[in-house]
């Protein structure tokens, strides 16, 4: 079963973006995701995305965090769904990454 993806963004302690992810990314979705997290107003601000509520992520939604990544200062918020850890794990991007999947570990 296909679930739409959903995106909410808010502002965590200290004006870190947080951009919580759920449902179904792929190539035909991504935009919400990357949309999100386009912010005029603080380009290269921190930013904390939640995957925790993936259903589904392909290689677009990768290339979409490692693209974030590469412009400023980004975490993913756990914990990181199964299938996600394990297309990161498999490109060796997961590295890359700051993976908060305590509780209490926004930013």
């Amino acid at each position: 079963m296909v679930t739409v993806p959903q995106v909410t963004v808010k502002t965590d302690v200290g004006g870190v973006r947080v951009v919580v992810c759920s449902g179904d990314f792929d190539l035909d979705t991504i935009n919400v995701l990357v949309e999100a997290c386009a912010d005029e107003d603080s380009p290269a601000g921190p930013l904390v995305v939640d995957v925790a509520g993936v259903s589904f992520a392909d290689s677009s939604f990768l290339n979409a965090l490692v693209r974030l990544r590469n412009t400023r200062p980004l975490a993913l918020r756990g914990p990181l769904p199964h299938q996600l850890r394990r297309v990161m794990e498999l490109t060796g991007v997961l590295d890359l990454f700051d993976i908060r999947d305590r509780p209490g570990q926004a930013r």
